[in-house]
Formats: structure tokens, C-alpha cells, sequence
């Protein structure tokens, strides 16, 4: 798995886990609200119960004051400082539970009949939460209305809150790895297309396959249709071309043959030197009609079939050891008899025919064919003991008309012609001093 800079499962990993984050954060602190929210309303009823009782025993004594008949049955209300405590206010006149001590709640006032809910300042201005109610009056509490307050410490909200964010937080971190993974096996499955997406495309340039048919999902289907558009029309473009390459060619045949005449003609009269200089001339022509020829087949080509190699090579030197420099040379062959490349045999033919024709014009006493595996490609070396090519030439040698030898009276095509059905078939093509000789490597698609 490559993870690159622009690489699409990247960004949507990063995404993922940025937007995850975001989520687990908001999530945390969202549901840590709610449960505040949830414990004051509890808060809130606890305190009401309380704000009953202590309203229902309220009344006045008969000097007219204030008086509880009993006390409240939580037992905080009586500890000093406790965190749970009772006002009433009416007019002059203040109760506290003993729990307030010296301090007191700061009630807010009130419409007669009303209550409120609210955070208020408490003893030593420690926030408190408290719920406050005044009561009309009556002829119980003497026709004058009284404040009713109930109040519990905020250090109880903030202590149940923060025991349910330590519970909380191993839950999310669980939570967030498991969306994590389930992120990544998400990306993996919406990116499995692209990989046979992929993997059609390089059958394709391989020649296993022509088009991008298949089942692809929605999304990706319009892409698969644009490149078999594409494909096919530069396919009809190249064949349109390589056609008019081959009209072309073919229809320079005919005035090659009637020149090929006149050099004889030439010889016939006494003029050897014209003839010769007209010779190679002809000879250059035919050899770029040949290279055209040559490219016309190969835009031609269907998907290439294996071939074996130790087949063309044998070919190709009973060929060459019919001339006079491939009889003097001995031929080394190291070539597995399984071994196939996946090329039209017309192609390798050419190929080798080439490379091997130019290890014979410089090999001094042998030519060597070696060929090996390497996963799902061959290579094979052809390697001459001649003198070599200049360092600074190698890069060159495969330029179309570029020749080193400029007394060969070729055209220059042949390794250009190489080279072309080398890129043409997906392979790869070197050249090498091999101390003495030159060495030329070919590596080419098994499958």
C-alpha cells in the first residue's frame, strides 16, 4: 500500500480521522452538557420534595413570627457547611438552616405565586443551585407573602460531572478506534474499484485486453466509458495513420525497383561510381520504407500471443551463418526452451534480427544469446566480442538515423526500429560495454 502526497485513500483517511475528532470532541463535551442537564433537573425535583416539606410545616407562632414546626428529614440541613441548605424571607424577618451558618442565599426577587430555578451566589460566595418559591400568604402565614428557598451546593453537579466524564472517555476513545477501523475498511472497499480499474488498464497496455469492459460501479462507470471512447479513437486514429505510413511506403516500392534497374544500367555503361553512390541510396530508401512497413504491422497488431524464444533465436542464426561474417563467428546460445515472451513472433523475429545483425558486423570471434526469467517478464542479452561503442554514445545509439559506423551504409533505422517494437510490446531496452564488446539487453512481458 502507497500512501503518497495526493494520494486519494490519504486524503480521505486524513479526512476521516479529522472529522472523528471533531465528533469524539463534540461528543464529549455535548454529552457531558446533557448530563449536567439531567442532574439538575434531578437536582430539581429532589429540591422541590425538600421545598414541600419545609413549606409545609411553616407558620407563625402566636407573637406572630416565623416558626417551622419540624425540621426537614435530610440530616444535611442541620451539618454547618454541608452544601444543602433552607431560607425563608418575609418582610424583616430571615430563617436558616443551621447548615448555612453565618452565610446566606442571595434570592432574587419574586412575583407573589412564582418560583425560579437559578444559580445563586451561597456561603463564602461558593456557587449554589437553588430553587425559590413565594408564597402568597394566608391566614396561616398571617397575610403577608414569604420566600421560600432550597439550595445544594454546584460542587455536587461538578463532582457527578466529572465522574461521568471519566467514564465517559475510555467509552469514546473505544468508540472512535472502532469508527476508525471502520473507516479505514470503508475507504478500502470504496477504493476497490480503482484497483480493478487499474489492473484493466495494464491488460490493456499489455495487450490481454482491447476495452475497460466490466461491471464498474455507478460512479466510476462514466471514466471506464470515456477511456474505451478514448481508446477506440485513437486506435482508429493510429490504424488511419499507419495505413497511409503503409499506401505510402508500398507505393514507393514500385520506383525503387525501376531506379534499382538503372543502377544495373548504370554498371553497363561504365559508371561504377554512379552506380554505387545511386545503390546506397536505394538502399537507404528501401530501408525507410521497411521501418514504415514495419510500424504499419505493428499498429496492426492484435493481442500478441507467447512465443519462444530459443524458436526465433535458432531462426535467426541459421540465417545469419549463410553470410560470410556469421559462417567465421561462434554462437553461444543459453536459452531455456520454456521460455516465451508475449510478442508476435514477426516482431521478435525483427527484433533480434536487428541486434543480432549488428552483434555480427562487430563481434571479433563469437556471439553470445543468453535468456532468464524475471517474474512475470524475460530478458534475453545478446552480447558481441567486438570493440565496443564510445561511453558517451551509448545514449544515442537508438536515435532515429543516428549511425556510429558511417561506412555501414545503413540508414541508421535498425535499432530505432528496436527500440520502437521494444515500447510498443511494454519492455525495456539497454546497451552495455561488456570489456571487450557491447552488450544489449531486452526485457519483455512473459504473460
Amino acid at each position: 500500500m502507497v500512501w503518497r502526497g495526493n494520494s486519494l485513500r490519504l486524503r480521505l483517511s486524513v479526512a476521516g480521522l479529522m472529522l472523528l475528532l471533531v465528533a469524539c470532541i463534540i461528543s464529549f463535551f455535548g454529552l457531558s452538557l446533557l448530563f449536567e442537564r439531567h442532574v439538575e433537573r434531578r437536582l430539581t425535583q429532589e429540591l422541590e420534595v425538600d421545598l414541600g416539606q419545609i413549606i409545609a410545616k411553616l407558620e407563625r407562632n402566636p407573637s406572630g413570627r416565623l416558626v417551622l414546626a419540624g425540621q426537614p428529614v435530610d440530616s444535611r440541613f442541620a451539618a454547618p457547611l454541608s452544601g444543602l441548605y433552607w431560607q425563608i424571607e418575609s418582610g424583616d424577618e430571615v430563617l436558616r438552616s443551621r447548615s448555612l451558618w453565618d452565610g446566606e442565599l442571595e434570592i432574587p426577587a419574586l412575583e407573589p405565586g412564582s418560583s425560579v430555578v437559578r444559580y445563586v451566589d451561597g456561603p463564602g460566595e461558593r456557587p449554589v443551585f437553588m430553587v425559590a418559591r413565594e408564597l402568597a400568604g394566608g391566614v396561616r402565614l398571617g397575610d403577608r407573602p414569604v420566600l421560600v428557598a432550597v439550595a445544594i451546593d454546584r460542587a455536587e453537579i461538578d463532582r457527578a460531572k466529572t465522574e461521568f466524564r471519566s467514564d465517559l472517555a475510555p467509552f469514546l476513545t473505544v468508540l472512535g478506534i472502532i469508527l476508525l477501523v471502520a473507516n479505514f475498511m470503508q475507504i478500502q472497499l470504496g477504493l476497490m474499484p480503482l484497483a480493478s480499474v487499474k489492473q484493466r488498464i495494464a491488460e490493456i497496455r499489455s495487450g490481454r485486453a482491447r476495452r475497460m469492459d466490466g461491471a464498474y460501479p455507478m460512479e466510476i462507470l462514466p471514466l471506464t466509458e470515456e477511456v474505451d471512447g478514448l481508446l477506440a479513437s485513437r486506435e482508429a486514429q493510429l490504424i488511419k495513420a499507419r495505413k497511409q505510413a503503409a499506401d505510402l511506403a508500398h507505393g514507393l516500392k514500385t520506383p525503387l525497383q525501376a531506379l534499382a534497374g538503372d543502377v544495373e544500367r548504370l554498371k553497363a555503361e561504365g559508371k561504377p561510381e554512379l552506380a554505387r553512390e545511386v545503390g546506397l541510396s536505394i538502399t537507404a530508401m528501401r530501408r525507410h520504407v521497411d521501418h514504415q512497413l514495419a510500424r504499419a504491422r505493428l499498429a496492426e497488431r492484435g493481442q500478441a500471443k507467447p512465443v519462444a524464444i530459443l524458436t526465433v533465436v535458432e531462426r535467426v542464426i541459421a540465417v545469419l551463418e549463410r553470410t560470410p561474417r556469421g559462417q567465421m563467428l561462434d554462437w553461444t546460445i543459453d536459452v531455456a526452451a520454456d521460455l516465451q515472451v508475449r510478442i508476435e513472433a514477426d516482431d521478435l523475429a525483427e527484433l533480434m534480427g536487428n541486434l543480432m545483425e549488428n552483434a555480427v558486423r562487430y563481434a571479433s570471434g563469437g556471439v553470445a544469446i543468453t535468456a532468464e526469467r524475471d517474474g512475470n517478464h524475460v530478458w534475453f542479452r545478446i552480447t558481441d566480442d567486438g570493440p565496443g561503442i564510445p561511453a558517451d554514445k551509448i545514449e544515442t545509439i537508438t536515435r532515429r538515423g543516428e549511425r556510429l559506423d558511417q561506412s555501414s551504409g545503413g540508414a541508421g533505422l535498425g535499432l530505432s526500429i528496436v527500440e520502437e517494437i521494444v515500447n510498443t510490446h511494454g519492455g525495456t531496452l539497454a546497451f552495455e560495454n561488456a570489456n571487450p564488446g557491447l552488450s544489449v539487453t531486452v526485457r519483455l512481458p512473459s504473460t
